[in-house]
């Protein structure tokens, strides 16, 4: 695995909505894989729809470097909460979005950018969430959730403009 001067991955990362799987490949070799959650309602572009987007993107904001373990994020900004079964409990309505975002944008002109399939005004992540929410089927809004030491590690190892493939 090559990766450049400053350690970081480079090359792309394919997201499988059957698999339920996201794998880091550098060289064309695959070097880690997580499990994620995709969208209950399956796949789709058009805003509104709470469906995972397919097709081409990339990193366009990486958020939250910094932040702790379980840190609570509402609009792409930290509330200083952190995460608990019990915070869950209370406000069992939230749709957690926790520890880092990677914030996607689509690369593909009316396939999943411009317009009302537009990826990045659809806010749509690679985020971490209640770890026990990552059971290996999907059951997102839309987004990707992954767990928190999951994407902890994934933030940690790409960088703002990496090429995200996302397809079923």
């Amino acid at each position: 695995m090559k990766n450049d001067e400053t350690g970081k991955v480079q090359n792309c990362l394919d997201i499988g909505i059957a698999s339920q799987q996201l794998t880091i490949y550098a060289d064309g070799n695959p070097v880690q894989v997580y499990p994620v959650s995709t969208a209950k309602k399956g796949v789709g572009q058009l805003m509104g729809s709470e469906c995972t987007p397919t097709g081409w993107h990339n990193i366009r904001a990486k958020i939250g470097a910094g932040q702790r373990l379980n840190s609570v994020f509402v609009g792409r900004r930290a509330t200083g909460e952190i995460y608990s079964a019990d915070l869950g409990r209370q406000y069992p309505q939230r749709d957690w979005i926790l520890t880092r975002i990677l914030w996607l944008g689509g690369l593909e002109p009316h396939k999943n950018r411009y317009g009302k399939v537009d990826t990045t005004w659809r806010y749509i992540y690679i985020h971490g969430c209640p770890d026990q929410l990552v059971q290996g089927s999907p059951e997102s809004h839309g987004c990707i959730r992954m767990k928190n030491a999951d994407v902890l590690d994934l933030f940690n190892r790409v960088e703002v403009g990496v090429k995200v493939y996302i397809h079923e």
